[in-house]
């Protein structure tokens, strides 16, 4: 669940990202994971689907960092975040997200999505690429919680 105010508009990156509407410090808190907010589904909820939700889970889902066999789908604009191999956050960790550089209004906020899904297909993860202290293996094809078109 974001604990920031953001917006999503069109994005130079790709089609909408997520936008601060207020200055946000270095070091704030922005995302928490909020079970009552954030859904948690498991990879057998996830495959009993239709086509076009598993396609939306595809997009829009992640692994859960702590819980294997078990995707996250964010209710809120959280799901909209592009990737950027520079991010101006910090998703390491499975209950929370940094802001690890000071956010202006208007700025859009970034992360890497390697940090919290090593095996995201999106993008190619660089060679020099850090292994984050949580990672865990893609449920059943499952895709990174935000999509690599975003």
């Amino acid at each position: 669940m974001m604990l920031v105010a953001t917006s999503v508009r069109a994005s130079a990156i790709e089609g909408v990202g997520v936008f601060a509407v207020d200055f946000i410090p270095a070091g704030t808190p922005i995302w928490a994971l909020d079970e009552r907010f954030d859904k948690v589904f498991t990879e057998e909820e996830v495959a009993s689907f239709p086509k076009n939700v598993q396609d939306y889970f595809t997009r829009y889902g992640y692994p859960h960092m702590e819980r294997e066999g078990f995707v996250v789908l964010e209710l809120d604009n959280g799901r909209f975040m592009n990737h950027s191999m520079t991010p101006n956050t910090d998703f390491t960790r499975p209950d929370v997200g940094y802001a690890i550089a000071d956010i202006h209004p208007g700025d859009e906020l970034i992360c890497n999505y390697f940090e919290f899904d090593r095996t995201f297909q999106g993008f190619e993860a660089p060679a020099i690429a850090v292994e984050p202290a949580y990672a865990v293996q893609k449920p059943n094809g499952v895709g990174s919680g935000i999509s690599a078109s975003l």
